[in-house]
């Protein structure tokens, strides 16, 4: 069985950050492996340990710079990985539409009986893509995963989804599938000394849009991103400053104007 393990490097801001243009500033991002993601990775290995994946194959959709949160998929125990980058996403915002036209296009190349990606991106908090791909490629799936025990002799994914309003669902779902993971599923791993090592050695293939038989016109985005601001909050908070003394008074005055009495 091979298993196909969607992965994003996502950009997390500090606490103060200067947007530019449509994004926020590059000096101002911490790039990293997509929490969700870091789960499906997870699950993906413990598969691999139990000896009912054959091979797990890390995908990602990113420039060089996304090779270093790759290498950590790889790190944590997948077996190898596929990066794929073209200049035509220079600039652009890749919307779910076309990254589902991109992992289409890698799932008829690995031919996986398994897909496992995060229920949704940290930074844009999507939560589209596992599904749209189950869709495009016919697979069964399953999304909000935060249980899962596979059967392969039966061809059988049990798992637990997460519902609204607190419900869960046991259901099975037919091999092959997509299954987007919940946190909580398991308890990813830190990546060891020797399994960094072992990474730098693993195999990650370069793949461009033409390597799979697309275009620039067939990953073009249907969404526009035409303004990017920080909202301004508005609050009637009070900050109160001063020593101890100071603040203490200034607290004691406004619980008296709001009517509590000491």
């Amino acid at each position: 069985m091979k298993v196909l393990v969607t992965v994003k490097e996502v950009g997390e801001p500090d606490d103060d950050f200067e947007i530019e243009g449509t994004d926020i500033a590059a000096s101002d991002l911490e790039y990293d492996l997509n929490e969700w993601d870091d789960y499906a990775v997870e699950a993906a290995v413990q598969l691999a340990e139990a000896g009912i994946a054959d091979e797990v194959v890390a995908v990602t959709i990113g420039p060089v710079r996304a090779e270093e949160t790759i290498r950590m998929a790889l790190a944590k125990g997948a077996d190898r990985a596929v990066r794929v980058w073209d200049d035509a996403f220079e600039g652009t915002f890749a919307d779910v539409s076309s990254k589902v036209d991109v992992l289409e296009a890698v799932v008829d190349d690995e031919e996986p009986d398994l897909v496992l990606g995060g229920v949704q991106a940290a930074d844009t908090a999507f939560g589209a893509t596992g599904v749209a791909l189950a869709e495009r490629i016919g697979f069964e799936h399953a999304a909000v995963v935060n249980d899962l025990e596979l059967d392969a002799d039966a061809g059988v994914a049990n798992v637990h989804r997460e519902l609204e309003g607190g419900i869960e669902e046991l259901t099975e779902v037919d091999l092959p599938a997509v299954l987007t993971v919940q946190t909580g599923l398991n308890e990813p791993r830190y990546a060891s000394l020797r399994g960094i090592r072992q990474a730098q050695r693993k195999e990650i293939a370069v793949t461009e849009l033409e390597d799979l038989g697309l275009s620039a016109a067939d990953v073009e985005s249907t969404l526009t991103l035409t303004e990017m601001y920080e909202p301004e909050s508005e609050s009637d908070a009070e900050i109160i400053e001063g020593d101890a003394g100071e603040a203490a008074g200034r607290l004691a005055e406004v619980l008296r104007d709001k009517g509590v009495d000491a």
